[in-house]
């Protein structure tokens, strides 16, 4: 069998191509499986360092991952219990609101009719068959969808996290002996790289979310918006989503505010709040607290983000970043893959310095003699 290096690049092109490809048909069709231990994964790298703390105390390994997994259950328990209490009360106001989405649907209706000239009929038609397709894909779902529903992930992913922490030493050992005896020093370090990226991920985003959420409700107070809590920690939750769960953050808050205060500043004031947070998060947070291990260049990740979506939907979009900076770390290690690390990565020739687009002095030279001439 030839050596790697030895293949054609045609050859090592396709082959490369054709794993993508798998891989990506995979996450499509066991999506329902596969988003829930993704999540599980990234969450048990954020908690294996409690568990190992709780080890070095004494404690056996099942009494420490239990602890570590209830630790994090009981966080999550309490913010949502912060957020369902601000949901109760704006639940109190949910027909007034509603009653301004009804307004705001009939105007959509009347400008749709005015500049495209659909009648109501016909825009009747259009939304009674959405209706109808999207409660026919709710009808199809099968056995498997229903218990790997919302509720059902639910229970997964804890099972999950505690065995993906039982078992980590066994799984580490798998993907070490999956290669030959001369890759392993290789891959041990590829594993340590890919541990280090996704905790600094999981850390950097709970702490740039944290900020975010506090950045949000604090401008939002200051301009006396009704809910201003919970608006500032949906948009920080929503902004997990890269590029575009700010804009949906953006417009869904404002749509909100003007059912409330229908005032133009205050709406204006809203967006300049927003405008102004996203502008600290990417200039000062992204860059100092989530990308310090994260090194991908904005392109392949607005397109990771739009190929997550379209595969495993909101999940698919928050789990791409990870995915892609993992990919890279990979890329990076292995010689045939080399060329897709460059294209995920965040440096420009120029950044690093690479003469491959420079011509020689001597040939600039005869350039520019042949062009005088």
């Amino acid at each position: 069998m030839p050596a790697e290096s030895s293949r054609p690049h045609y050859h090592q092109f396709s082959h490369s191509l054709l794993a993508l490809a798998i891989l990506t048909l995979a996450v499509y069709l066991g999506q329902d499986i596969l988003v829930p231990l993704a999540m599980a994964g990234l969450l048990a790298v954020l908690l294996q360092p409690v568990e190992s703390l709780f080890i070095r105390w004494g404690m056996h390994k099942v009494v420490s991952i239990s602890l570590a997994l209830f630790l994090g259950v009981v966080i999550v328990t309490g913010l949502g219990i912060l957020l369902s209490m601000q949901l109760a009360d704006f639940a109190d106001d949910w027909p007034r609101l509603k009653q301004h989405l009804g307004e705001v649907y009939d105007t959509a209706r009347r400008w749709v009719r005015n500049e495209y000239h659909v009648s109501y009929r016909q825009q009747d038609k259009y939304i009674q068959k959405a209706q109808a397709q999207t409660l026919d894909s709710f009808q199809s779902a099968d056995a498997l969808g229903v218990i790997t529903g919302p509720l059902g992930t639910l229970i997964l992913i804890p099972i999950y996290i505690f065995l993906l922490l039982y078992y980590r030493l066994m799984l580490l050992h798998f993907v070490v002996v999956l290669f030959a005896e001369e890759y392993a020093v290789r891959v041990r370090e590829v594993l340590t790289e890919v541990k280090a990226v996704i905790q600094s991920y999981v850390v950097g985003l709970l702490i740039e979310t944290a900020c975010v959420a506090a950045l949000n409700s604090i401008g939002l107070l200051l301009l006396g918006v009704q809910y201003a809590i919970l608006l500032g920690v949906m948009a920080a939750i929503l902004n997990l989503v890269p590029y575009i769960g700010g804009l949906v953050a953006t417009a869904l808050t404002v749509l909100i505010t003007m059912s409330y205060q229908p005032q133009l500043s205050v709406s204006l004031g809203v967006v300049g709040v927003f405008l102004f947070v996203q502008f600290i998060d990417n200039n000062v947070l992204v860059p100092f607290i989530v990308a310090s291990k994260v090194r991908v260049n904005a392109l392949v990740s607005i397109v990771g983000v739009l190929i997550g979506g379209a595969l495993a939907g909101v999940s698919g979009m928050f789990l791409s970043i990870p995915a892609i900076a993992i990919m890279k770390v990979i890329f990076d290690r292995v010689d045939s893959l080399r060329a897709w690390g460059v294209l995920l990565g965040d440096q420009t020739p120029e950044q690093e310095g690479s003469k491959l687009f420079r011509l020689p002095r001597r040939r600039r030279q005869q350039k520019a003699n042949v062009e005088e001439h």
